[in-house]
């Protein structure tokens, strides 16, 4: 067991030693880079931001005028529909009553 302990320190300590050089290479940006950078980057965040708005704007008023009246006139020309067919069946079972009174005065 001692040996393994003695591998786990040594990883330990190995990972924070290449972890502090590996710290040291890297090249940290100067205060006004780090100004600009921040402000580019707040900058594109607002404008996809007014962008993503102004398209929701459009697509919501675009689906209230738009397929709102679409829906409409569909759910009429059904209704006239409905209405058709049923004033057809109306005078399909008037002539069919029709036919049956005819045929009962023949037959009398």
């Amino acid at each position: 067991m001692a040996k393994k302990e003695e591998k786990n320190i040594k990883d330990k300590t190995s990972f924070i030693k290449s972890f502090k050089a590996e710290l040291k290479k890297v090249i940290w940006p100067t205060p006004k880079q780090l100004f600009n950078n921040t402000i580019a980057v707040l900058s594109i965040v607002i404008i996809t931001a007014i962008i993503v708005f102004i398209l929701d704007v459009t697509f919501e008023s675009m689906n209230k005028y738009g397929i709102d009246k679409v829906k409409t006139m569909v759910t009429n020309q059904s209704n006239n529909e409905v209405t058709n067919s049923s004033n057809e069946t109306i005078d399909s079972n008037n002539e069919v009553s029709e036919n049956i009174e005819e045929t009962n005065n023949s037959v009398e």
